[in-house]
């Protein structure tokens, strides 16, 4: 059974620090490609940020220079890195395991920005 648990949220205050994991298992971890994406409420779900297999990173421009993204196989996990929190960075946000022939979501995690 694949499953894909993020932790790591929570609420904090404008200017702020969280760090996301998605652990995943049932899965060959190391040959997926991760994302994170998030879902804000009335909005669509976005791609905040993803990992390839190699470790090649891509960012939204929202935010670029905030948020790292990291992942270390031999945990099977997946990490986000948020600094600088915005309250536009509030949302529900979800990790994605990729490969070209199965998409795993997990089932998120709350990160709310208090202004």
């Amino acid at each position: 059974q694949v499953q894909l648990v993020e932790s790591g949220g929570g609420l904090v205050q404008t200017g702020g620090s969280l760090r996301l994991s998605c652990v995943g298992s049932g899965i060959i971890f190391s040959i997926f490609r991760m994302s994170w994406y998030r879902q804000a409420p009335g909005k669509q779900r976005e791609l905040v940020a993803n990992i390839s297999t190699d470790g090649d990173t891509n960012y939204i421009d929202s935010v670029k220079g905030r948020f790292t993204i990291s992942r270390d196989n031999a945990k099977d996990t997946v990490y986000l890195q948020m600094n600088s929190l915005k309250p536009e960075d509030t949302a529900v946000y979800y990790c994605l395991a990729t490969n070209l022939w199965f998409n795993y979501w997990g089932q998120g995690t709350q990160v709310t920005v208090s202004s």
